[in-house]
């Protein structure tokens, strides 16, 4: 079967679909649905240059998507694409969606003269290292990767010893 990706804005007549699938998506690492928060923070995101978002699509119907957000690569004096997600709806999995997803930001990133492609992943999300491996994503060796969660109760970061 066919599929082929689209990049999709605010005004895309498959935005909708794919802020559902988001919406799913969201749900599936354990966020409570909420279809009009998700449409109306994805609505933003893309409208504000933070991301941009491309939908497979198969028989007409939103099969997956992934975002990617474009970030400076200062050492490289280039850029570098980082894909921040990427879910292909249950039901069309491991039919070829997810690569062609990969394939579209790689090209999409190659054309634009990006420098790099990163994204992150689970340790135990084995179907997905593979796939990412097999594409040509390579572990990332003695980088260890740190957050600082914000809380919105909180007034001022903890100082340091």
């Amino acid at each position: 079967m066919l599929t082929t990706v689209v990049p999709v804005t605010p005004t895309h007549e498959a935005f909708a679909r794919v802020g559902a699938l988001f919406d799913d998506y969201r749900a599936h690492y354990g966020q409570p649905s909420s279809p009009r928060r998700t449409r109306a923070w994805l609505h933003d995101q893309i409208a504000q240059r933070r991301l941009a978002v491309a939908a497979a699509i198969r028989a007409e119907q939103v099969c997956g998507f992934i975002t990617t957000a474009i970030m400076p690569a200062s050492l490289m004096l280039g850029t570098a694409w980082a894909i921040r997600d990427l879910y292909v709806a249950p039901r069309q999995r491991r039919s070829g969606v997810a690569n062609a997803l990969l394939q579209h930001v790689i090209d999409e990133a190659r054309a634009a003269g990006a420098r790099r492609v990163s994204l992150q992943t689970e340790v135990d999300n084995v179907a997905a290292r593979t796939l990412y491996t097999v594409v040509g994503f390579q572990p990332v060796t003695g980088l260890d990767l740190l957050n600082l969660t914000l809380d919105a109760e909180r007034e001022t970061p903890p100082t340091p010893g």
